[in-house]
């Protein structure tokens, strides 16, 4: 197996690393880099793999996991540069960040892959969409692919749907907490006790995901199983389209694209 390096170990540099050796990558094939000395020497004590810099950690691998918040690429990606090895592969969970301006900053020809996770990737519940820079191959988009399967799901998306998936699986698990937290809050305000309404939605959220998955079914007819004529579920969805909360979250997720463009144009 080759090496790959995980240039930057916060929340989501972590998850990999931890979803990789799950899914049976050996700790001596993985390299972790962070500029800070304590969070090296605890993600090492942590998985047992190597620590290094960004630039050594560079050196050593066949493929380059960037992992930094967008507005470091800038200051990063030169190291990586001097580092990276002929034919390595470099892969950017920088969200915003175009393979045009990773690929202006590396050497001609480097094989660039975007990708775009999101949060539940921490309990190997993530959706990543994948993206080919200029001179990335088929096969770079699945070993790609097979490295975002370690902690999820991932599907490959021409890059100018990008800014959508951001809007809709990046910035999604916000929105299904926003709800969540108002399902809980109105659990409380009918009466009941707080843990009570907690299990009570937490429990109901992961089911329905979990039917909407296994079956297959059209959310629309999965909903009117659940809604009975002049019943009560009706009455509350009556509530909710009088008050437009379809068209809200269609122009929240807009606003949210939007947003992702407006950001890499910056970066």
């Amino acid at each position: 197996m080759s090496t790959l390096a995980v240039i930057g170990t916060g929340v989501m540099g972590e998850t990999l690393l931890a979803g990789l050796l799950r899914s049976g990558w050996h700790p001596t094939d993985l390299v972790a880099a962070d500029r800070r000395e304590a969070r090296r020497q605890e993600i090492e004590g942590r998985y047992g793999v190597r620590t290094l810099d960004n630039g050594p950690a560079t050196a050593l691998a066949d493929t380059v996991v960037l992992v930094v918040k967008p507005q470091d690429v800038g200051e990063v990606l030169p190291e990586i540069a001097e580092s990276l090895r002929p034919g390595a592969l470099v892969v950017s969970l920088c969200a915003g960040v175009t393979t045009e301006k990773l690929e202006a900053g590396l050497p001609d020809g480097t094989p660039v892959v975007r990708v775009m996770p999101n949060t539940p990737a921490q309990v190997s519940e993530g959706m990543a969409a994948v993206s080919a820079g200029a001179h990335a191959s088929a096969s770079d988009l699945d070993q790609v692919v097979g490295v975002m399967g370690a902690v999820g799901r991932a599907l490959v998306v021409p890059e100018r749907y990008q800014d959508a998936v951001t809007a809709i699986s990046g910035s999604g698990p916000a929105y299904l907490f926003f709800v969540v937290e108002a399902m809980i809050d109105a659990g409380v305000q009918l009466g009941l006790p707080r843990d009570t309404a907690t299990a009570l939605v937490t429990q109901t959220v992961f089911g329905s995901a979990k039917l909407l998955v296994e079956t297959g079914e059209h959310p629309n007819l999965l909903r009117e199983r659940v809604t009975s004529p002049a019943g009560t579920t009706a009455a509350a969805l009556r509530h909710l389209e009088e008050r437009s909360v379809k068209a809200a979250f269609m122009a929240a997720m807009e606003a949210a694209r939007d947003r992702s463009a407006e950001l890499g144009r910056q970066g």
